[in-house]
């Protein structure tokens, strides 16, 4: 599967640097306000991703989850928990997102 999302991302650090160093120290400013860890921080977003519709920034909350220490099932919850919100539909593409990331990393996973 080629990593279109983080290709996209490079293109914009190219094109619009600026841009994108200003939205980096944004997200930055946005964790540094409060308690919430890294792992927490990534799964929250992930849940937006996902309510969302946003399949590329579901792969690349999944990878950040999972490079925090999330684990599998903990991505799946986070998902699973917007169902009653988003919709059975939204809620399946979701998971089929943040599943090819997890299942293309089985070797880094936490379980």
């Amino acid at each position: 599967m080629p990593d279109i999302p983080a290709k996209q991302y490079t293109k914009m650090q190219e094109r619009h640097p600026k841009f994108m160093a200003a939205l980096e120290e944004l997200g930055k400013a946005a964790k540094q306000e409060g308690p919430l860890d890294e792992k927490t921080a990534q799964l929250i977003q992930l849940a937006a991703a996902a309510a969302n519709h946003s399949e590329g920034a579901v792969h690349s909350h999944t990878k950040r989850a999972l490079t925090a220490g999330a684990s599998c099932a903990e991505i799946h919850q986070a998902i699973l928990l917007l169902t009653s919100t988003v919709g059975f539909p939204t809620m399946t593409a979701a998971l089929t997102w943040a599943d090819d990331v997890m299942e293309g990393s089985a070797a880094i996973q936490p379980r």
